[in-house]
């Protein structure tokens, strides 16, 4: 790897984001506050979540890994399509920068404004009844997992839509469902059978449900189960999106 070539893309990614913070990093904040404040008030005593754990408390992990991918996702894939309209991304590919810093900055820049955004939702909710978190290695394993995977999916994302309306599409028709169905809101077993086993499909409910394990310890499946799910998922993604970085396929075919 082209070790200045990756810290200089990645430094500008960074910088990217962190200019516009308001709106990176302070709304996905605000907007999970808000999810937390109606939904602790509506469903309070509705809803059956994990043994011991109550129903504020127990939305936290879940509001924060939905609010980390969805930034890691929209951080990769509006950078990347940005550059390709504008047409300042050959000023990216003409350096010899190698596949391995152009996948890593992208990827590495979309985990950071995750990760940022996470540790913000859990700071101004934690008074919701958090307790102290029961493994925080599950905690940081699951939280970098969920952001890389979403980061890489972001990025392919941001390679194959042609305008911002087609990446729209991405985040409207197969993010936010994969999000809402994923046992954010609640445990899936208080779902009838179809809806648990479509639950179960869910590569995004493996992320959630492993992350809640970090802080409960307890979870709706193994967390073994839930890191075997998520771990093969990145492997594969990163294959692929590898793949296709070093064919340069719509970048510079």
């Amino acid at each position: 790897m082209n070790l200045t070539g990756f810290y200089t893309l990645f430094k500008k990614e960074l910088l990217r984001f962190w200019k516009v913070g308001l709106q990176t990093l302070s709304a996905p904040i605000l907007t999970a506050l808000l999810y937390q404040l109606i939904f602790s008030h509506v469903m309070r005593g509705h809803g059956n979540v994990l043994p011991g754990v109550g129903y504020s408390a127990f939305l936290i992990p879940g509001l924060a890994m939905m609010a980390m991918t969805q930034n890691a996702f929209a951080n990769a894939s509006s950078s990347l399509i940005q550059s390709r309209l504008t047409g300042n991304l050959v000023f990216i590919l003409l350096p010899p920068l190698s596949t391995a810093a152009f996948f890593g900055a992208y990827v590495g820049a979309a985990v950071v404004r995750g990760l940022m955004v996470g540790a913000g939702v859990v700071a101004v909710t934690a008074g919701f009844g958090l307790p102290v978190p029961h493994n925080v290695l599950w905690i940081i394993l699951f939280a970098l997992l969920g952001c890389t995977i979403m980061g890489m999916f972001g990025l392919l994302a941001g390679i194959v839509a042609e305008k911002f309306d087609q990446l729209a599409s991405f985040q409207n028709f197969l993010i936010m469902p994969l999000t809402f169905l994923s046992g954010v809101f609640y445990s899936i077993h208080s779902l009838p059978p179809f809806w648990r086993t479509l639950s179960q499909a869910n590569p995004v409910f493996y992320m959630i449900d492993g992350f809640r394990y970090g802080f409960f310890g307890s979870s709706d499946v193994s967390p073994w189960l839930s890191l075997s799910v998520v771990g093969g998922f990145t492997a594969v993604l990163a294959a692929a999106l590898y793949t296709v970085l070093q064919s340069g396929w719509k970048l510079r075919q």
